[in-house]
């Protein structure tokens, strides 16, 4: 575990002092340019629309983190051949990816917690009714969903170039978002084949709707989520980032330097 620890450790100092800050002052920006812009576009829904915007915009620019930098963890490590230096040492496989994916979760749990703040703030700042309570709820299931996606990119990262990794890990993140609706369409339908097709992309990808509450924040300001969908749907994001961490381990393990 210590090793680990050390490895989460280099990811997060070097995510942290490179990006971070660039992100987090990116994410006010936007935030103070859309306070202003929105009362003279829609005077009677703007309370409404930054809600909605702000979410969005955290949801958004944390993916992108994600990817870019989930994508990139084991590959630039096997490109500056420093991958070799690491497995000489007494560090094994499996501790090398539990590191990069717990340095680059704690980077996601820093950045969406600024951003909450940051988000929190100028709902104050513009007088705009909210329910804290959803709000906090979302943004812990964001980082749920975002720490499923890291898992995702690393898995694709151990076996492929970066820019494949990418685009499967938008792929995947764009293809989890609408499962459900796909499998409800396959049914109305009526045809066999769709309806199988689309049952087995709904095993197989992750159903990321069940992590994503922001339309309980801005919708729902008095409604606060059943518990045990809550918990349920957080145990089902923890059970498959285990299962994928599993599968990138199981592949690395297997890779020849």
């Amino acid at each position: 575990m210590t090793r680990t620890f050390v490895i989460a450790k280099n990811v997060f100092q070097e995510v942290i002092r490179d990006r971070i800050l660039y992100i987090i002052g990116f994410y006010a920006l936007l935030l103070a340019v859309a306070i202003r812009a929105f009362p003279e576009y829609a005077a009677s829904t703007e309370d409404k629309m930054f809600l909605d915007f702000g979410l969005a915009a955290m949801s958004a620019i944390s993916l992108i983190v994600t990817i870019f930098i989930g994508t990139g963890l084991v590959n630039k490590e096997i490109e500056k051949r420093t991958i070799l230096l690491l497995i000489a040492k007494p560090v094994s496989r499996g501790e090398f990816i539990a590191g990069k994916f717990l340095g680059l979760s704690s980077v996601l749990v820093v950045l969406l917690a600024s951003m909450t703040a940051i988000y929190i703030l100028f709902l104050q700042f513009g007088n705009i009714a909210y329910s804290i309570t959803s709000i906090l709820i979302a943004s812990v299931f964001l980082c749920l969903q975002l720490a499923l996606m890291a898992a995702v990119a690393i898995t694709f990262g151990v076996f492929t170039s970066s820019l494949l990794a990418v685009s499967l890990t938008f792929a995947v993140y764009l293809m989890g978002n609408i499962t459900e609706n796909l499998v409800q369409l396959s049914r109305m339908s009526r045809n066999p084949v769709m309806e199988r097709i689309t049952n087995i992309l709904y095993l197989i990808l992750p159903d990321l709707s069940r992590l994503d509450l922001k339309n309980d924040a801005v919708y729902g300001l008095q409604a606060i989520p059943n518990a045990t969908t809550l918990i349920a749907n957080a145990g089902y994001g923890l059970v498959y980032m285990i299962m994928l961490l599993a599968i990138a381990i199981f592949i690395f393990s297997r890779r020849e330097f």
